[in-house]
């Protein structure tokens, strides 16, 4: 390996370090103690009327308008 490509490869590295270090401050700031309540219920009746909203003639295929 040449002097450039160390040089390179260290400055690609640090690169990579700084990045990932400022991602995980981010993370654990703003993203780490939010939390998504999940209602199963109330997603079960919304997909089944998302479903039922596009269920078409089933002699037509697939992505083809009625």
């Amino acid at each position: 390996m040449t002097r450039d490509e160390q040089r390179l490869l260290r400055h690609l590295v640090i690169a990579v370090t700084v990045k990932l270090a400022l991602l995980t401050a981010l993370w654990w700031l703003f993203v780490r103690d939010d939390r998504v309540h999940v209602d199963a219920d109330q997603t079960a009746a919304q997909m089944a009327a998302h479903i039922g909203a596009h269920m078409g003639n089933p002699s037509s295929p697939p992505g083809v308008p009625q």
